[in-house]
């Protein structure tokens, strides 16, 4: 593909299909679809024809290639009643069972038998996005799509055209989650032009209280192309926290936008678990545009194979004596790359600001890259920012202490292992899903062992050098 957005196995501009299809699906709404709604999603497509997918020309994208995605017609999913498993197919997954509140989304619809949230009547409302539009149209249209907008990034304009659903939480004011909402996003088709797109809007009023975990999962399937965007709005002194889990397939491609903004003093906590997928980005980011206002921003991406895993992070101080703390952890095998750069902004009115940002990352083979990047644009002079990353193996002294008091190898890089991934774990304050978390990761860091054992048992027999043992 050149740099005019052409396909150039092909011929054919690249946002040409994505036109036609939007025409195709613009003619198969319903007629008294509200105009605000056609307005937005005709502003969607509008960015994403100018743009096109981004290339690693663009400064954003310079460690993540995109070539898998290209030349593939995505067809947005249609919802298909006979691709949607049933209630016991899903009761053996621990994510059905974690929270009891959940909204279960099979190809990005959402689909109401599997869904289990009763009405509280204590001044929060969850439902479908798609059915917000139509009981509750003026609280979506004041929020939806101001915060995440399709200028900003090619993926959220392709959303903003072609999202058909999503989850719709609104908490009133002073309000009281009660524990936490689950979004349960599957993937059951095998096409690997298939693509889901899942809008959530996450509406925290003054003074309320929230707790929403994603989990994007996958059932059988293939290659296919998750673009979801979530957008969560903080009142004065609201408190949110966000978990989400991508635990998607092997091939599967998972490009994700978290935009949030604060008034003053809310407090928000997102937490972003790696796990799956040939390729996957996460855009989160975060306006304080209210004094007082505080984040924390925690991750933990595992990657192995030829995985490609990116988190690019922005926290936006916009007002004074506001403050951000910022974790990510990756643990990279096999040859797979990953990528972190993140950004904290200090405006020029954001005096007082205390930011603090920093990048761990481990490399368990000789094959496996990390690029790292973090940043700090400071317009203030009365600030306390830090920032910096590392890049490192399993420590030889470490392992060493745990094999001179008996315990084996590869048990003793196991354990070092999980220690590091706990750090990030043990920030999530969802106590819910805490132990599948775990296990989750000890099975993923269990299975990247088992092949790197092989392979350094491969190159000791070929008699090549090989580290940590």
């Amino acid at each position: 593909m050149n740099a005019t957005g052409v396909m150039e196995s092909t011929g054919v501009r690249e946002a040409d299909y994505f036109l036609a299809e939007f025409e195709r699906l613009l003619a198969l709404e319903p007629r008294d679809t509200a105009l605000w709604l056609r307005a937005i999603r005709k502003s969607g497509i509008a960015h994403f024809a100018d743009s096109g997918f981004p290339t690693t020309q663009n400064e954003e994208w310079k460690y993540t290639n995109l070539e898998i995605l290209r030349g593939r017609q995505f067809k947005a999913a249609e919802r298909d009643p006979a691709s949607e498993p049933g209630a016991a197919v899903l009761a053996v997954s621990p994510w059905f069972s974690a929270i009891p509140r959940r909204i279960v989304f099979v190809n990005g619809h959402c689909v109401p038998g599997l869904s289990h949230c009763p009405e509280t009547g204590d001044g929060v409302r969850i439902s479908s996005l798609r059915r917000a539009t139509l009981e509750n149209p003026r609280a979506v249209e004041r929020h939806l799509a101001r915060y995440a907008r399709p200028s900003d990034n090619p993926f959220v304009a392709l959303n903003t055209a072609f999202f058909q659903d999503g989850a719709f939480i609104e908490m009133g004011k002073n309000a009281d989650g009660q524990g936490p909402v689950h979004l349960i996003f599957i993937a059951t088709g095998s096409d690997s032009s298939t693509a889901f797109h899942v809008r959530n809007l996450i509406i925290a009023a003054a003074g309320s209280r929230l707790a929403v975990v994603e989990t994007f999962i996958n059932l059988g399937s293939d290659r296919y192309l998750t673009n979801s965007v979530s957008e969560i709005v903080l009142g004065e002194n609201a408190i949110v926290e966000h978990l989400k889990i991508q635990q998607e397939s092997p091939e599967a491609c998972h490009m994700a936008t978290i935009q949030a903004h604060q008034d003053a003093g809310s407090n928000f906590k997102s937490h972003s678990i790696a796990l799956g997928g040939r390729l996957a980005r996460n855009d989160i980011r975060t306006v304080l545009s209210g004094s007082g206002a505080g984040c924390l921003m925690n991750g933990l991406y595992i990657a192995s194979n030829d995985q490609v895993v990116d988190h690019h992070t922005v926290i936006d101080h916009a007002r004074a004596n506001c403050s951000s703390h910022e974790h990510y952890q990756g643990i990279m095998a096999g040859s797979a790359r990953g990528v972190f750069n993140g950004k904290i902004f200090v405006r020029k009115d954001a005096q007082k600001t205390d930011a603090r940002q920093t990048n761990r990352n481990l490399l368990l083979s000789e094959n496996a890259v990390i690029d790292t990047k973090p940043q700090l644009e400071i317009f203030a002079d009365d600030v306390k920012c830090t920032h910096g990353a590392t890049v490192g193996q399993l420590s030889e002294e470490a392992l060493f202490y745990l094999r001179a008091r008996g315990i084996g190898l590869e048990e003793a890089r196991r354990m070092l292992i999980l220690a590091f991934a706990s750090q990030a774990l043990n920030r999530i304050g969802i106590s819910a899903v805490g132990q599948i978390l775990e296990k989750l990761v000890a099975e993923k860091i269990h299975a990247i062992e088992l092949s790197e054992s092989g392979r350094r048992e491969r190159n000791a027999v070929s008699g090549k050098g090989i580290s940590n043992g």
